[in-house]
């Protein structure tokens, strides 16, 4: 099955590149930190999995990521720039009746969505714990730390991992250093109130954003399922569509 890709203009001008699959019921992925579309959603058969199962899979480049414009403006950059992002997509699309998900920093863009407004059928949090929404701080300083020592760090350092994912996906660290302070906190009393129904689908050995039981107990309509691998690790299994597709067909 093809990949469809195409070019949209942001509230702000910036070009977007957007990935697609499938027909049907549309479900918006937003991929993680340092990432895009095709690792996250597609080389490992994500996307095509919800298209057989008869979605029409809509995955955006996130602004400073893969094929997207990553511009070194900071005007560029305004505080939840990616919330306002996907908001111009779901209008430009004219979405009223659809299914949202994100992973790591698409799940932490995905709840802030869930608190301002947005408001799916069926929502999707994987790779996040209650502290990747309501403390961001210090997640925001560790990648500051390795855009900073990217070329110094050495193997065994913290940041090594993080640095060489970054590298892989070829990362602006100028735009990815100003997108990273766009960020804001979550109150968890916020995530209480969402009503939407949730999955929150984290890797066994994953607490790299918390506790993901934890999240799911304060959601009201939470689920939590564990599928095998660490955060980095988890993305790449074919138990993470599964559970998606089970979701969000029952």
């Amino acid at each position: 099955m093809s990949t469809k890709n195409w070019d949209f203009s942001s509230f702000d001008g910036v070009t977007l590149k957007i990935h697609e699959m499938g027909q049907g019921r549309p479900v918006i992925l937003l991929h993680g930190l340092f990432s895009n579309a095709d690792t996250n959603w597609i080389k490992f058969g994500h996307a095509r999995a919800l298209a057989d199962a008869g979605f029409r899979v809509i995955m955006p480049d996130l602004r400073a990521h893969g094929d997207s414009a990553a511009p070194h403006d900071p005007a560029a950059y305004p505080a939840d720039v990616l919330v306002k992002d996907i908001r111009a997509l779901i209008g430009h699309l004219e979405l009223t009746d659809f299914d949202l998900g994100g992973f790591s920093l698409g799940a932490r863009t995905t709840a802030k969505l869930l608190t301002t407004g947005t408001m799916p059928r069926k929502a999707i949090l994987a790779g996040m714990g209650l502290q990747g929404l309501a403390g961001w701080a210090g997640r925001r300083d560790f990648f500051f730390q390795a855009i900073d020592t990217r070329d110094s760090a050495k193997r065994g350092d913290p940041h090594w991992l993080a640095i060489q994912f970054m590298k892989s996906q070829k990362i602006d660290p100028v735009a990815a250093r100003l997108l990273l302070g766009t960020f804001s906190d979550m109150d968890p009393a916020e995530a209480a109130s969402i009503e939407t129904e949730i999955l929150v689908l984290c890797g066994s050995e994953d607490d790299d954003n918390g506790d993901p039981e934890e999240l799911a107990a304060i959601l009201l309509n939470g689920h939590y399922v564990a599928i095998p691998g660490t955060h980095m690790s988890s993305v790449t299994k074919a138990e993470m569509s599964q559970e998606m597709v089970r979701f969000l067909v029952g």
